[in-house]
C-alpha cells in the first residue's frame, strides 16, 4: 500500500504519536476513531488526505454539526485532522497544512461537577463495607483512598506499578500523560489504606508464585489483558459505592473525586501552583478552573443560606413589614 494511502496516513500518524510523544493508548484510539470519520468523509467524494484543501476541512465541521454533534465532539475532530495535517507538513507528505487557520467550534463552558466533604466522607465510609469478601473491600478502600488523596487519573491509578506504593511512602510516584513522572503527597488514611492492601496483595501474588502462575506488576492487578483493573470496572465500582453511600450516582465518577480533591485542597487554602503539580496540569490556565468551582459554591451557599436571600426571594419584604 502507498504510504500516501488514507489508511497508510492514519497508521504512520499514530505510530509517530506513540514513538515520539508517548500518548497513551486512550488518545491513540480517540486519534483513530476521530480520523477515521474525516477518511469515510472524504471516501464518499472521492478524495484523499494529500488532496483536502480548507474547504474541504470547514466542509467536514459543517457536516458534524449537521450530524448534531456536540462543540466539544467537534472541536477534537478537528484537533484530530490538524495534528495529522501538521504531522504531514513536517514528514514532506504535504507541503501545506489545509487545517492550520480554521478556528474551532469553541467548547461551553461548563464548571464540573463537585462532591462535597460530606460526600466524599459517606462514599469512603461506604466503601469500607462493599465487597464479596474481606479483600475485596480492602482493595475498594485501598483505590477510593488513594484517588480522592491524591487526585490521580483514573488510568494512573489502576496502571500504578506496586513499585511505587513498596514501603511506607510519603509520596507516591505517578506517571502521567506523556510518560511524565510527578510526586503526590499521601494521607494518613491512604497510608494505612495501601500497607493493608499490599499486604493481602501480597500475600494472594504469593500463592500464585507457588503455583507456578506468573505475578502481577500492577498495584490493582486482574487476570484481564491489560493485567491490571479496567477504568470501566473501577467505573462501575463507583457507582456502586455511590448508591451504597446515597450519594446522587449521577455525579459521581472517577474524575468528579479527581475534582473533589483539587477543589477541598484550594478551599483549605491550598497554593494553585502546587495543586498544578500535583494534578500533573501541563498550564496553570486548566487549574484556574477549580477557582470558578470554588466560587460558584460559595454564590450558592450564601444564597442557600444567608437570611437576605430570602429577603430578596420575597421581593424585599420580611416578616416585621407592615409592623
Amino acid at each position: 500500500m502507498s504510504p500516501r494511502a488514507p489508511s497508510g496516513w492514519i497508521s504512520m500518524f499514530l505510530e509517530a504519536q506513540a514513538a515520539e510523544l508517548g500518548a497513551a493508548t486512550n488518545t491513540l484510539l480517540a486519534y483513530g476513531r476521530d480520523l477515521k470519520d474525516f477518511d469515510a468523509w472524504l471516501a464518499r467524494r472521492d478524495m484523499d488526505f494529500d488532496v483536502v484543501a480548507r474547504a474541504d476541512v470547514e466542509a467536514y465541521l459543517v457536516h458534524c454539526d449537521a450530524q448534531g454533534l456536540a462543540k466539544s465532539t467537534r472541536a477534537r475532530r478537528l484537533s484530530a485532522v490538524k495534528q495529522l495535517y501538521r504531522f504531514a507538513f513536517e514528514e514532506g507528505l504535504r507541503t501545506d497544512n489545509p487545517a492550520l487557520q480554521i478556528s474551532g467550534p469553541g467548547q461551553d463552558k461548563r464548571l464540573p461537577k463537585i462532591l462535597s466533604v460530606e460526600e466524599v466522607d459517606r462514599l469512603l465510609a461506604a466503601t469500607r463495607q462493599l465487597g464479596r469478601n474481606d479483600m475485596d473491600r480492602v482493595r475498594n478502600t485501598c483505590l477510593m483512598e488513594l484517588l480522592y488523596a491524591t487526585g490521580m487519573r483514573v488510568s494512573e491509578l489502576v496502571g500504578l506499578p506496586v513499585s511505587a506504593a513498596r514501603g511506607d511512602p510519603r509520596l507516591l510516584l505517578i506517571l502521567g500523560k506523556g510518560g511524565k513522572e510527578r510526586m503526590v503527597p499521601l494521607s494518613p488514611d491512604a497510608r494505612d489504606a495501601l500497607g493493608l492492601w499490599i499486604t493481602l496483595r501480597d500475600a494472594a501474588e504469593a500463592a500464585k508464585t507457588a503455583q507456578k502462575k506468573p505475578a502481577s506488576r500492577f498495584l490493582f492487578p486482574s487476570r484481564g489483558k491489560d493485567g491490571h483493573l479496567t477504568r470501566h470496572r473501577f467505573y462501575l465500582l463507583i457507582k456502586e459505592i455511590a448508591v451504597a453511600a446515597g450519594v446522587d450516582a449521577t455525579k459521581v465518577t472517577p474524575h468528579t473525586l479527581r475534582h473533589a480533591f483539587a477543589t477541598h485542597l484550594l478551599a483549605g487554602g491550598a497554593d494553585l501552583r502546587a495543586i498544578q503539580t500535583m494534578l500533573g496540569h501541563a498550564d496553570v490556565a486548566t487549574t484556574e478552573i477549580y477557582t470558578h468551582v470554588l466560587e460558584a459554591r460559595l454564590s450558592e451557599l450564601v444564597l442557600d443560606h444567608h437570611p437576605l436571600s430570602d429577603t430578596r426571594k420575597a421581593g424585599g419584604k420580611t416578616s416585621s413589614d407592615g409592623q
